[in-house]
């Protein structure tokens, strides 16, 4: 029996992951929970899974949740709050294995301290590791933890490079589906629509990573992650778009061998995988081979989505540009869905920032989250001082 701790337990993965523990009684339990903000569905979490700890991310939070527990005679449930609280969910003793899928840094402190505390992790956040790979990666070689990507193209990937040494891999290909703009004229970027921009044709996803996965900033983050998790140089990661998405990643050998992961768009599959490795589980999760009948490859375009180029930039400088391309992107992002800038001021803000970060490679978690929030800082610097120069 494994038992589980889930940092982002009211989000698309941790609801998923609830939904695997479910269907795997016998194998899966939950031991903590991290909820964030979403009291609501936090107190339904708690009154199904009963979970040792739960916490939330503001102390009135965490009081309201606790009286509600109390009220109906649920006292088994110890309420925890803010930072502290993620890190007591991430390293309880009982645990045995945690899922990271908190979006952004927010998670980073708990996923570090449970890399500290021996825990197995599957990570679901790519922006720990693309903010802090090399810190965590260090820190789980040096106490024998595995990394275990949920994420769907690494965890593709983990799952190809089972069949070969690290030594006898030439490179991998992250697959992309090119998002909703794959075609639209590059003269028509300008006129983009938040309502457009959030049309994913294949995936259902968080407002933040739609907007990504529009720009292609989203894989630029998993190129990355990609090179922490698999020790590979930025050469060696590739990537092609795959509108189907039926391929979710390729690994090719020194051989001229092709391994091609295939499966359903579920991501209750990478999710199932990562708890039982080195298992495998049976499962009703089945792909249709007919689907394999119409399949389409292309190389990006690096004009009409310039965030894969700087993705790329970030990635052979590393340190402090990579913690600066997650940070700037997710400023910018918020921007556009503020409309306050067009779709393609997330790609210039982005190269702006980059343009005056140094070379620098923080040795702390606490380093790196001081730059992550120096690297915020500047980035609303640059785009108050478009909208002062903007006609009103």
């Amino acid at each position: 029996m494994k038992r589980i701790a889930i940092l982002g337990s009211t989000g698309s993965i941790g609801q998923s992951t609830l939904d695997i523990v479910e269907r795997y009684p016998q194998r899966f339990a939950v031991a903590s929970l991290a909820a964030g903000r979403n009291l609501d569905t936090a107190w339904q979490q708690c009154i199904r899974w009963k979970p040792r700890v739960v916490s939330l991310a503001t102390e009135e939070l965490a009081s309201e949740l606790q009286r509600r527990l109390r009220a109906d005679g649920h006292n088994e449930t110890e309420v925890a709050w803010g930072s502290a609280g993620t890190v007591r969910v991430a390293t309880l003793e009982e645990v045995d294995f945690v899922v990271s899928a908190i979006v952004g840094v927010a998670g980073l402190e708990a996923t570090y301290a449970a890399v500290q505390a021996g825990k197995t992790i599957g990570l679901a956040n790519k922006e720990a590791m693309v903010a802090a790979g090399e810190i965590l990666t260090a820190a789980a070689r040096e106490k024998g933890v595995a990394l275990l990507p949920i994420d769907s193209e690494h965890n593709a990937v983990h799952q190809c490079m089972r069949a070969g040494e690290r030594r006898e891999v030439r490179q991998i290909w992250l697959t992309a589906s090119g998002g909703p703009f794959r075609t639209l004229p590059l003269a028509e970027f300008d006129k983009i629509t938040i309502e457009q921009a959030l049309q994913h044709p294949t995936w259902v996803m968080g407002r933040r990573i739609t907007i990504d996965s529009a720009t292609m900033l989203n894989k630029g983050l998993e190129i990355i992650e990609a090179c922490r998790l698999f020790d590979l140089p930025p050469s060696a990661v590739k990537v092609t778009v795959h509108p189907q998405s039926t391929v979710h990643s390729l690994v090719e050998y020194v051989d001229g061998s092709l391994l091609a992961q295939i499966s359903v768009t579920d991501m209750r599959l990478p999710i199932l995988y990562a708890l039982s490795y080195p298992e495998r589980v049976e499962s009703e999760l089945r792909f249709d081979v007919a689907k394999l009948a119409d399949l389409h490859f292309e190389q990006p375009d690096f004009q009409r989505f310039p965030c894969l180029r700087l993705a790329y930039e970030a990635a052979e400088k590393g340190g402090a540009h990579a913690i600066a391309l997650n940070a700037a992107d997710e400023v910018a992002v918020d921007a556009f869905l503020q409309r306050a800038i067009p779709f393609t001021g997330i790609p210039a803000t982005i190269e702006e920032v980059l343009e005056t970060t140094s070379e620098t490679h923080p040795a702390t978690i606490q380093e790196v989250l001081a730059l992550d929030c120096q690297t915020r800082e500047r980035a609303r610097e640059i785009l108050a001082g478009r909208s002062a120069f903007r006609p009103s």
